[in-house]
Formats: structure tokens, C-alpha cells, sequence
């Protein structure tokens, strides 16, 4: 069974999430990350044969606050 992790970046593309790249190292996808115009979404992943096993959000960046 291969199992591996990864560091992956996500964008916000209208209403859905959209997977924008992936990398072994969290400094690189992090440095990727925050050099987003858009909001994104970083995110720690764990693959089991090809399927996703667990996923953590890291950090959601780019995010804008709603004020009443």
C-alpha cells in the first residue's frame, strides 16, 4: 500500500475550490500561498493508493471579512 504526504494549495475560484498545486516541502507551498492575489487555501494531505485518507485546512489566506 503506497501512503504519502503532501503540502497542497487550493484557490477559491467563484464558489468552488480549485486544486492549484502540490509539494513535499511546507515552505515552498506556503511561500506559494501567501504570493496569491486570490484566496487560497493550504492544506496538508495524506494519500493512501491514490485516495485521500485525511486532509487538514493549515491556513486560509486572502479571506475578507463581511462587517454589518
Amino acid at each position: 500500500m503506497a501512503r504519502w504526504e503532501q503540502f497542497e494549495v487550493w484557490a477559491l475560484k467563484g464558489e468552488k475550490w480549485e486544486f492549484l498545486a502540490s509539494f513535499l516541502n511546507f515552505e515552498v507551498a506556503n511561500a506559494l500561498a501567501r504570493n496569491r492575489p486570490s484566496r487560497v487555501r493550504l492544506i496538508h494531505a495524506v494519500y493512501e493508493d491514490g485516495k485521500v485518507v485525511e486532509q487538514e485546512i493549515l491556513a486560509e489566506v486572502g479571506a475578507t471579512r463581511n462587517r454589518p
